[in-house]
């Protein structure tokens, strides 16, 4: 295997998103030049109690070339009884949560109280690697903020159970999405494993990318909350040379092709709900008036949404 491993050199990936990157989400990502996704999160308790929502997450669409699986969970048994369950389903690779912050997940001891917790990691990893037919690979973060041994003794020891990359989020558990990302630790767990490395944390805009790719020395990365309403980010960070923010115009297209794809997947009433907080994200931080995002909060039907875009477009369309 090569130094750049399951993804090329300079991937830009998208991570999976809980609640977020379901088909309609990869496929508006996708118009704008991401090549690498995931399914959502994945809990293997819910594939060992067979709750029919966690099956509808692995469902693999036409327009994903590359689609990759992350599991969540801290059960040896249901990941085993996951794993006999993914078999059934075509990934380009299967990867371990060693990383999310949230709560209702760590008070589980997955995600990143997963990462923290080695051997019963080391037991759930193994699982995995020893029942997957394709790569397996982990997303950590950071175990200590001030000393980068328990992160290196975490990273060797995926390494050794059969890793094939692994992506480090550079803050802690604590820190969630805020603060500094500590490029240093990145660096440090690159240089000391053979499988690469996949920077990931803060990548909102070009010079994010740049500066996480200089300071950690990978040359692959993955974004996650940047590309939160804005696909865009993957023209930005892949042609920088030929970027252009969208206009209001491209941005409501962008919208409405989301929000139908959407329906499509949920029907238009569970579609509709859904599609709120991805409203939400788009016209955040666009400078539009705080009454659109309320608008979008009373969306019912597609009618609903093309009445707000038509009124964002009259009322910005003329702006330079």
């Amino acid at each position: 295997m090569s130094r750049s491993g399951i993804y090329p050199a300079d991937a830009v990936i998208m991570a999976p998103l809980s609640g977020f990157t379901d088909a309609a989400y990869r496929r508006s990502l996708y118009r704008h030049g991401c090549k690498f996704a995931f399914t959502e999160m994945v809990d293997v308790s819910a594939m060992a109690y067979k709750t029919q929502s966690s099956f509808f997450m692995l469902e693999r669409s036409k327009e994903d070339v590359f689609l990759g699986c992350q599991l969540v969970g801290s059960s040896v048994e249901h990941t085993k009884i996951a794993m006999q369950e993914l078999k059934a389903y075509d990934f380009d690779l299967i990867d371990l949560n060693l990383g999310c912050p949230v709560p209702k997940v760590a008070k589980k001891g997955a995600g990143a109280a997963l990462g923290r917790n080695f051997e019963l990691a080391k037991a759930v990893f193994s699982v995995i690697a020893e029942n997957a037919k394709c790569p397996v690979t982990a997303k950590i973060r950071i175990v200590d903020a001030d000393n980068v041994e328990p992160t290196l003794e975490l990273v060797k020891m995926l390494e050794n159970c059969g890793a094939s990359a692994i992506t480090i989020h550079g803050r802690i558990k604590e820190a969630f999405y805020s603060g500094p990302v500590n490029f240093e630790q990145i660096r440090i767990c690159r240089e000391n494993l053979k499988i690469p490395v996949i920077a990931n944390g803060g990548i909102m805009n070009f010079d994010n990318y740049l500066e996480i790719k200089e300071k950690t020395k990978c040359t692959q990365v993955m974004t996650a909350r940047g590309a939160m309403g804005n696909p865009w980010l993957f023209e930005e960070l892949q042609t920088p040379e030929n970027f252009h923010r969208p206009d209001v115009f491209e941005l409501a297209e962008e919208i409405r092709l989301h929000i139908i794809d959407t329906c499509l997947l949920y029907g238009e009433n569970h579609g509709m709900k859904l599609s709120r907080k991805l409203v939400h994200d788009y016209l955040k931080g666009r400078g539009f008036r705080s009454s659109y995002r309320a608008e979008a909060s009373q969306m019912y039907e597609i009618s609903d949404l093309y009445a707000l875009l038509k009124k964002l477009c009259a009322e910005y369309g003329n702006q330079p």
